[in-house]
Order: C-alpha cells, then sequence, then structure tokens
C-alpha cells in the first residue's frame, strides 16, 4: 500500500477526534472548502404535516465530499448530518442524490459530489399555527483535493414559520427535482415501501418479545395452572372458556395501554433521547445490569413468582381480568429488557404508532392463553417448568449484552477520546457493583453484610454513572490538524509554530495527557499565539511516524514536541504533560 493511501487510511481514522468540536476547516486563502445552507420547499408548514428540506452543500473548486455510504473500493468518510429540531419535531432522510466520479489524493478516481449538491430530507413539523421555529443541521464530512484532506464541519439554520395552512416556495421546486433527479421514481416507491415494513418488521418483533414474557420463570409456572382453573370454572362450555381468555387479554392489555402512554407522555418532555448521548449511556447501563441479571449474575424480582403463584386463586371473568393485569406486572420484573428495547423505540414514534408497539407486546403475552382457551387440551402438551428455564433465562442474556455493544457503538459516534475511555470504565464498575449485589446481598446472608453490600452495590452504580457520564463538551479543544511530513515543512516554511502530539489510542497515558488541552488559559495561550496544532495517530502501523519518532530519538509514545519560527531542532516536552509545562514551552513562541 502506498504512502498516499496510508495517509488517508489515517486521516478517515482520525476524524473520530474531531466529532465534538464546531470545526470548519479555513483554508490559507481564508475561504470555507464547504458551505452549507438549509432550504424547503414551504414558506409555511402545517404542524403535524410532513415537508422536505435539503442541505444545500457548495464545494470549494477542486474539493469533493463523499455519499452517504462509500463503496469498497473508496476509500474516505461517509457524510453525516446532524439535526438539532424542535420539541415534538421528527426528520427522516431520504434518498440522496448518486455520486459522480471525482480525482482522488492518490491520483486515483474516486466517488464523491463537488460543486453544488442538495442532500434531501423529510420534515414532520409540531407546534401551533403561528409559531415560529428554528431547525440546524450540522454536517460532517471529509473534504479532499487531488493533494490532501481535511474534516469541515459546517452548520446551518433555517427559521420556519407554522400556519393552518402550506405555503410551498416556488422556487424551492426545481431544487427539489435537482435533489432527487439521480433517484428513478421506482426506486423512491421502493425506498418508501422499506420504511413500511421496517415497522412492520418491529411489530413482529413486539410480538415476538411479548411471546417471549411466556417463558420467563416469573410466568410460566403459572400459566398452565391458571389454563386448568378456568378449565375447571367453565367446566365443557368452551364458549365460556373463551370469555375467560378474552378476559385475561383485556387485563393485559389496559395494562400495556397504561404504560405505553406513560412513555409517550414522558417522551414527549425528553425530547429527541436517541440523539442524546446521556440517554443512549442510559439504556446502555439499563441492558447491561438486566443482562447481568438474566445470566445469573444476581437475582431481582423473586417476590413476583409468588404473586404469580396466586393468579390461579381467582374465579370468574373478572378473575380472569385481573389475572391479565398481574400477569403483566409479574412479567415485569424479568422482562424489563424486552420492555425496554420497545420503550427506545417506541419514544420516536408518533403516538399511534407507539400505541400499536404497545399493544403487539400485549397479545404476544396474552396469545398463549387464548391459544389454550380455544384448545384446552393442550395444556397437557407443555413442557414442564424445570432447569430448563434458567438455562433459556441466560442464553437470552447474550441478546443484550449484544445491545450494550451496540449501544456502546452508538456512543462512538457521539462522544470521542478520554470521555468515552471513562464512560466504558463505568460500565465495568457498575457491573462490579451487581457482582457485589449477587455475592453478599443474599437472604441466608447476615442482615449487616447485606445492608453492606446494598450500599457498596448503590456506590457502584452511582459513582459509575457519575464518572462515567457522557461529557460533550463544545469547543473544549482547539482543532487538530492532521500531520504528516509535507504538512509539517509547509507550515515550517511559512514561519508558523507548529505543536506536534504523537499519540495513539491504545497508549493510557497519552489519554490522560489530553486533559491537559482543556485548560481554558492554554486554549487562550494556544489561540494568542497562532500556533498550529498537528495529532500524528500511531494507533495503526506508519513507518513515516516511526521514522519521525527515530529522529527525535524516541521509539514509544507520547512524544509532545513543539517547532518554534527560525529554530531547527523542537522544544521536546515531557512524557507527563501538565497546564504549567507545555505552557512553559508555549510561551517561548513570540507574539
Amino acid at each position: 500500500m502506498n504512502h498516499s493511501v496510508i495517509r488517508l487510511l489515517l486521516l478517515s481514522l482520525g476524524l473520530l477526534s474531531s466529532a465534538n468540536g464546531q470545526f470548519n476547516p479555513i483554508g490559507s486563502d481564508g475561504s470555507a472548502k464547504v458551505k452549507a445552507s438549509i432550504v424547503s420547499e414551504v414558506k409555511s408548514a402545517v404542524p403535524g404535516q410532513s415537508f422536505r428540506v435539503a442541505v444545500k452543500l457548495i464545494h470549494e473548486e477542486h474539493w469533493h465530499t463523499y455519499g452517504k455510504e462509500l463503496p469498497p473500493e473508496v476509500i474516505g468518510k461517509p457524510t453525516k448530518l446532524k439535526w438539532t429540531l424542535p420539541e415534538g419535531w421528527t426528520v427522516e432522510e431520504l434518498p440522496w442524490p448518486a455520486t459522480k466520479e471525482v480525482e482522488s489524493t492518490d491520483g486515483k478516481k474516486s466517488q464523491g459530489y463537488e460543486g453544488t449538491v442538495y442532500l434531501p430530507a423529510k420534515m414532520t413539523a409540531s407546534g401551533k399555527a403561528g409559531d415560529t421555529r428554528q431547525i440546524s443541521v450540522k454536517v460532517d464530512a471529509l473534504a479532499c483535493n487531488p493533494e490532501n484532506c481535511m474534516p469541515v464541519k459546517p452548520e446551518a439554520m433555517l427559521t420556519i414559520l407554522l400556519s393552518d395552512k402550506v405555503e410551498f416556495d416556488p422556487a424551492a421546486v426545481d431544487v427539489f427535482g435537482l435533489a432527487q433527479a439521480a433517484e428513478p421514481a421506482a426506486v423512491k416507491g421502493m425506498a418508501v415501501k422499506s420504511i413500511e415494513r421496517s415497522f412492520f418488521g418491529y411489530l413482529v418483533f413486539a410480538f415476538i418479545g411479548g411471546l417471549i414474557l411466556n417463558v420467563m420463570p416469573c410466568v410460566f409456572p403459572v400459566l398452565g395452572i391458571k389454563i386448568m382453573s378456568v378449565v375447571e370454572q367453565a367446566g365443557e362450555d368452551k364458549k365460556q372458556v373463551l370469555l375467560h381468555g378474552l378476559s385475561y387479554t383485556l387485563g393485559i392489555l389496559l395494562c400495556f395501554w397504561g404504560l405505553g402512554g406513560l412513555v409517550i407522555a414522558l417522551g414527549k418532555t425528553w425530547g429527541f433521547q436517541l440523539q442524546s448521548p446521556g440517554f443512549v449511556y442510559g439504556l446502555c447501563v439499563f441492558f447491561l445490569i438486566f443482562g447481568l441479571n438474566m445470566a445469573g449474575l444476581f437475582e431481582i424480582g423473586t417476590s413476583a413468582v409468588g404473586v404469580g403463584s396466586e393468579l390461579q386463586a381467582k374465579h370468574g371473568l373478572s378473575g380472569s381480568f385481573f389475572s391479565g393485569l398481574l400477569a403483566t406486572v409479574v412479567a415485569t420484573p424479568c422482562s424489563a429488557p424486552f420492555l425496554g428495547s420497545a420503550l427506545g423505540y417506541t419514544v420516536t414514534l408518533p403516538a399511534p404508532q407507539a400505541m400499536l408497539m404497545f399493544t403487539m407486546i400485549g397479545i404476544g403475552l396474552a396469545s398463549p392463553f387464548l391459544v389454550l382457551s380455544l384448545v384446552p387440551s393442550l395444556v397437557s402438551a407443555l413442557p414442564r417448568p424445570g432447569a430448563w428455564m434458567e438455562s433459556f433465562k441466560q442464553a437470552m442474556s447474550f441478546l443484550l449484552f449484544g445491545t450494550v455493544a451496540f449501544l456502546a457503538w452508538v456512543l462512538t459516534g457521539m462522544i470521542e477520546g478520554q470521555p468515552l475511555l471513562f464512560l466504558l470504565f463505568s460500565l465495568v464498575i457498575i457491573a462490579l457493583g451487581c457482582w457485589i449485589y449477587g455475592r453478599w446481598s443474599l437472604p441466608h446472608k447476615p442482615s449487616r453484610t447485606r445492608l453492606i453490600a446494598v450500599l457498596l452495590t448503590l456506590g457502584c452504580l452511582v459513582g459509575g454513572m457519575t464518572f462515567g457520564w457522557p461529557k460533550v463538551e463544545k469547543n473544549a479543544e482547539h482543532d487538530w490538524g492532521y500531520w504528516s511530513p509535507e504538512t509539517v515543512e509547509k507550515l515550517r516554511r511559512e514561519g508558523k509554530a507548529v505543536y506536534i502530539d504523537y499519540t495513539a489510542k491504545w497508549c493510557f497515558t497519552c489519554q490522560v495527557n489530553k486533559r491537559v488541552y482543556k485548560d481554558a488559559a492554554l486554549q487562550k495561550l494556544i489561540a494568542d499565539k497562532k500556533i498550529v496544532l498537528l495529532k500524528a495517530d500511531w494507533t495503526n502501523e506508519d513507518p513515516r511516524i516511526t521514522k519521525a519518532l527515530s529522529d527525535l530519538g524516541k521509539a514509544a509514545v507520547p512524544v509532545n514536541v513543539l517547532y518554534l519560527p527560525g529554530k531547527a531542532d523542537p522544544v521536546i516536552l515531557p512524557e507527563l504533560l501538565s497546564v504549567d509545562n507545555v505552557s512553559e514551552a508555549l510561551n517561548q513562541v513570540a507574539n
């Protein structure tokens, strides 16, 4: 692999380190390489109705960005749009225009956008007529020309008037025609149907999730017993048995509808949860705790089994109805992970669809009882409760651990660097608390031991979440450019002071050092001295960085150096940085 390709790979990997800053690189001529604005097809929007907007990107001549997805042969970074919307608004990306052939940095051809391009999306407004609302977007992209690449993060804002009647903007009609010109009508239709299929798929999973609740240890032992009780009450009257089944189902549905209403009500105050690092982190902790519970590290909800065993004592249709209510309550301690996954998706849906989701979960939970009510003879075919149920529950825990892994991956797109490292360590601390609870908070342990175990567990949970809570700090650090020998040489020829951080993600000391750059006084000093910051990421092997370190007499990272204008040899800083020793070095730069 030639050096140009290696440089591009490192650029694309290193882009993660600037994900949180508001960074819009400016060229030496003072112009932005990519400028962004928002255009709308309407001058005024109606609350509850959808309309189209598009992010307009204008590329400087010879510069290009990449599409939403990259073909395997293209080296670069997918372009992402991060929307900030008013409460209650939703956004859905529409198919983007096709990319075209552009000239890559390695002298070969690539695929991307250049010139002017429109990236469309569909907005659904919320509010009341007469209000004005602002929407904004942050573009996260990699801009390249035939010589080099740099991350760009232009932002744009648009004010939308809400009205009781939609007013289209005639000037925008052609814009949206151009935005989707590369998408044939058949493809657009297929895309819409594929959205529909996605929601239908979630409904199927909601039903399956509710069905699985029946084999949880809290619910399954009482299912067959309850059916036998109903059959004994109703005798051979199949109609009466079916009425019991419907009453039981109604009880379950009312309970789930109440839960759904609560989720929707809370959802309206929480805002866009899945765009919130704190909310995603909370889900991550939630699934981790219940995954460890299902894996058998500790037990919760054992008292619910006793409540469940009393369901058989209920009589009459009202008994079956209240049994359905209690079945949902009994299932909750064992089923929280399944309800949690539905919760995470449901809060992003409009109220009717959200209620349909909860309805499907309830029908899934009630379906075995309904089937057994129709064919009571099937009760004898049910497997007997036993050790297999515990094995099944433990096996299901790995689905939750997979969810934790996915959510942690989502968080890497929201935060990075040291905060992400602390977040991952916090999950270990929380898992330690769960282990302490499961090991020493057992009924046969002395009350003093159990009390200490509970206090230590709470300490781990609170301490871990405090330690790892996502910290997205805007403008917390200066923007770092990406190191290359050519860049250093060019900047030094221009007489600029250059500070280089040779670092790697696997270097723990490197991560500790990064705390220094958050100091406000140090940031001001860097700005006042007009010092250019470059990051040389050695996470992956790079012969150029290896040689640069060797030339400095170093063989490992961290290494931090400062090149002063007019001086050949750099100032090499100590391995462990502090605000004082970095400031001392930077103060050698003349104003």
